[in-house]
């Protein structure tokens, strides 16, 4: 378009809604401003639209207004307003009249009052000249910037604020080179920022700036301005001059106090103001990388140390944030950060203690970081918030990770938790118990003191009756870690073990009768006659359509065999085990489940327990599928599963004797094998050159023979138990608490969620195939 050919500027404005404003006593028009300009023959050569407000402020509104004559004022003055809408110019001055008194904040206030601020009230058309303060003394800077702030905690005027670059390039401008000189200044530059960071769209003026760089600076700066004043202040407490007055120090002293307190005060609005506007500008992942990049870290532990709790409330709620990323944790870690946090757990702000617990939940799913908690007595004090229905779910997280290291299980003991958690537990509203409460309490359980502790009176009845009577999978698995423990409290159960054998036999397979069956393969009791249960509660029909292979869950199979190692140490539940076929029903389920060291660990504990008894032990024997699959899991992978099969082995030597020549012979091959490799392929050179050995014998099988060979204390090398040594516990040395350690142990112990890190390793899986 050339210049020439515009004629005239043609102006159109459509009026649109008409609402009151939120924080003053004034009626808000919107329009749209349509301006276009025209050419020579009149036509449109170029046009744009602009959304405008026009606020009409009612100074004179008060309690003796007359509504109706201002409502007519009000639209004889504006040509903006059709008459037509004099009755809703009406009904909205009404409205003003009987609203209460906004805050001049709106939504966005720091709750205390701004450093310098003019008693007069800003307004937007002298923008123009509270900017030119920004270039006067430092008392009009202050001045100036806190006008500016006036206008800016109006979020009405920040949209033309935002537009105005010059005014915020003076701002930005004056920050970075005087923030040092006054901390006003600083507070109510930073403010105005901080009052665009609320709003992400305004986001873009902040990075524009800089501004977020600045205020890392300013924090550090006044970080390292406060340990100057403390360094000073302790010099003057020590002592001055020597000769000097001691009256007179003290004076001097308590005055320069008074200073730093004051100084104090103002810096802990400054970094607040600083730190809110860094949180707010962190939702966006990149800017938090930039800031970590200039150690926001280290910016935020530090300020732990600072006393007031609006400033630290904000502190730690950022270390939250920052916490969910590995990176940041780990500078956490690096600075201490759980000695310094710990002195926050008993503070009486209830907002400042919540965010604190979610902290060290967050840091909690760190082992290194979990035992400092442990080191500086956080268990305790921990413990004492449980009660709090506020920070109750937070601390029951913190608690149950941890709970998950051993080492920490037994130091629950010497606190209140227990009785606590039992409380929680029995008083529970609902029919299910909170899934993190009751994860505490499995955890809790599988130390034997604390199972100790929670069968104290009548604990153990109480949990069995809440727990059969809302079928509650979590609680009962508690129960059945408590069950694990030898001693007094396995014996209590001996009254309940009816009542679960209904629940086992009631036809149903789920969770619940999955942990009750843990709880039964859990309680070897001497006194117990399993033989009756098993025919009272027509368990045995039960279990041979459990191992059935792919007829339940591989974990409540498991379970089954599990009961039925622990049934078998019975001689005459064993007897009854034998006769109604089980025993096949094992081999099968070994046969199909060869790969699950789980399952064939504990499959190869029935054996052992079959063949201690005389009376069963034949049918182990006769039934070749056994030794033969003993035979080859001999030299398994797992360590338990080569212990208990040798150990088998060994018991099934000393009562067959054909068994017992395959037994050593497979023995010898198996630790010889390199030796006999060599011996078979000179064996092979020897026979295709013609020559062979005395006797039309190899090396190989003489030397198998040989009884010396035989009793060589090498065969057992490989760590596994002999009949000579001392951890066999042969036929009348059995104990009954001699099942195998596991991974099955651990799966079970604890109960692992997503709120912590699992302590379960991964399964080893191998190939077995059938021996041959």
């Amino acid at each position: 378009m050339q210049a020439e050919d515009a004629r005239y500027l043609k102006k159109k404005v459509k009026v649109g809604s008409l609402d009151v404003h939120p924080t003053e006593k004034a009626l808000v028009v919107n329009y749209e401003l349509e301006a276009t300009i025209l050419g020579q023959l009149g036509d449109a050569m170029l046009g744009d639209k602009k959304e405008c407000q026009k606020i009409i402020r009612l100074k004179s509104l008060d309690s003796n207004t007359d509504v109706a004559v201002l409502a007519r004022e009000v639209v004889d003055k504006c040509k903006l307003i059709h008459p037509s809408k004099l009755g809703e110019v009406q009904h909205l001055i009404s409205y003003l009249l009987s609203r209460k008194e906004c805050s001049k904040d709106g939504q966005v206030s720091l709750n205390h009052p701004d450093p310098g601020e003019p008693k007069e009230q800003a307004n937007l058309n002298e923008l123009e000249s509270y900017m030119e303060m920004l270039y006067e003394d430092m008392p009009d800077k202050v001045r100036g910037a806190s006008f500016i702030l006036q206008l800016a905690r109006n979020p009405d005027y920040l949209e033309e604020l935002c537009q105005n670059e010059t005014v915020l390039g003076a701002l930005a401008r004056v920050l970075r080179e005087d923030w040092k000189k006054s901390l006003d200044l600083s507070y109510n530059i930073v403010y105005i920022f901080f009052c665009f960071s609320v709003f992400s769209n305004f986001h873009s003026v902040i990075s524009h700036f800089k501004i977020g760089s600045l205020c890392m600076d300013i924090i550090d700066g006044e970080l390292q301005r406060t340990d100057q004043y403390r360094e000073q202040l302790t010099k003057r407490k020590k002592g001055g001059e020597l000769g000097a007055d001691p009256a007179k120090l003290q004076q001097d002293y308590e005055r320069n106090l008074k200073k730093y307190q004051a100084v104090i005060e103002k810096q802990d609005q400054v970094l607040r103001v600083c730190t809110y506007l860094l949180l707010n500008i962190a939702e966006d992942v990149r800017v938090e990388e930039k800031m970590r990049r200039k150690n926001i870290v280290g910016l935020l532990v530090r300020m732990q140390e600072r006393e007031s709790p609006d400033l630290l409330l904000l502190v730690v709620s950022f270390l939250k944030k920052l916490s969910c990323y590995m990176e940041n944790k780990d500078d956490m870690a690096d600075l201490n950060i759980v000695e310094k946090v710990s002195r926050l757990v008993s503070t009486d702000n209830s907002d400042l203690l919540n965010v604190t617990i979610r902290l060290l939940l967050n840091l909690s799913f760190d082992a290194g970081l979990r035992a400092k908690m442990i080191k500086v007595g956080l268990l305790p004090k921990l413990v004492s918030l449980m009660s709090e229905e506020r920070h109750q779910q937070a601390v029951l997280a913190v608690l149950y990770h941890l709970s998950v290291d051993d080492k920490c299980k037994s130091m629950f003991t010497y606190t209140d938790c227990i009785p606590t958690v039992m409380k929680l537990v029995l008083n529970s509203p609902e029919p299910m118990v909170p899934l993190e409460l009751m994860a505490l309490a499995v955890n809790l359980a599988a130390n034997k003191r604390n199972a100790q502790l929670i069968c104290e009176g009548a604990g153990l009845k109480l949990l069995m009756k809440r727990a059969l009577k809302y079928r509650d999978p979590l609680l009962t698995k508690m129960i059945r870690n408590i069950a694990q423990h030898e001693g007094p409290t396995r014996a209590l159960f001996t009254e309940f073990v009816g009542d679960l054998c209904e629940v086992v036999s009631g036809g149903e397979s789920d969770e619940f009768v999955l942990e009750c069956v843990g709880v039964l393969g859990n309680l070897s009791l001497p006194d117990l006659d399993y033989c009756q249960l098993l025919t009272k509660h027509n368990l045995i029909d039960w279990i041979k359509d459990s191992l059935q292979p792919d007829a339940v869950e591989d974990d409540l199979a498991l379970e089954v065999v599990v009961l039925l190692g622990t049934v078998a140490g019975d001689q005459a539940a064993a007897q009854l085990i034998v006769n109604t076929g089980i025993l096949h029903s094992l081999v099968n389920l070994l046969n199909a489940k060869q790969e699950d060291d789980e399952m064939v660990l504990q499959i190869v504990y029935v054996f052992y327990q079959l063949t201690r008894h005389e009376a069963t032990r034949p049918q182990v024997i006769s039934t070749t599928e056994v030794p033969a699959y003993l035979i080859d899991l001999m030299h398994d992978k797992n360590t338990e599963i080569r212990r208990v099969c040798d150990t088998t082995l060994d018991i099934i030597s000393e009562n067959d004797n054909e068994w017992a020549v395959r037994i050593q012979c497979h023995k010898f091959r198996w630790y010889n094998s390199q030796w006999l490799d060599m011996v078979e392929e000179a064996e092979n050179i020897d026979t295709m050159g013609g020559e062979e050995m005395a006797g039309g014998e190899g090396l190989g099988h003489s030397f198998l023979h040989h009884s010396d060979v035989l009793d060589h204390q090498g065969l057992y090398s490989d760590g596994l138990s002999s009949p000579e040594s001392e951890e066999y516990p042969g036929i009348n040395g059995h104990s009954e608490s001699s099942r195998p350690s596991s991974n099955y142990t651990n799966r079970y112990r604890q109960h692992v969620l997503m709120l912590g890190e699992s302590t379960i390793a991964p399964w080893v899986r191998q190939t077995r195939w059938k021996p041959s």
